[in-house]
């Protein structure tokens, strides 16, 4: 499979969730964050979950990263199968991030795509 990317700014964190696995009894933490782009149909909003796991990934993310900051995410897509006993096998896909690089120490609320940037430059008075 191709490495996977995307670029957007970190609009929020979610909690950190922690647990202990039944498999091994070792205990594991994870954590979301939210990524927004204006890459959608006709440039709308589009917004992606990714988690982070591990307690290393997990303190390194919001040690690095800020709300606001413009990155680029490389992540894979994972699906897992649950036999719910009620309502029988469900599937649940996550997008598991494995690197993120800052793009700017700017906030990017404002220009998020190559078309906002050569916008910006054609309003410069000069």
């Amino acid at each position: 499979m191709s490495e996977l990317t995307i670029t957007g700014s970190i609009k929020k964190f979610t909690s950190i969730q922690s647990g202990v696995s039944k498999a091994s009894g070792k205990e594991w933490q994870k954590q979301n964050f939210i990524l927004s782009n204006n890459e959608g149909y006709e440039g709308r909003e589009q917004i992606f979950c990714f988690e982070v796991f591990g307690q290393e990934k997990v303190e390194n993310l919001t040690k690095f990263q800020k709300e606001g900051d413009l990155v680029k995410v490389s992540f894979n897509i994972s699906t897992n199968e649950y036999n719910n006993p009620t309502k029988g096998i469900q599937y649940f896909t996550s997008l598991s991030s494995w690197r993120i690089e800052k793009l700017s120490d700017a906030p990017s609320n404002e220009l998020t795509s190559a078309e906002d940037v050569e916008n910006a430059a054609a309003d410069l008075p000069f």
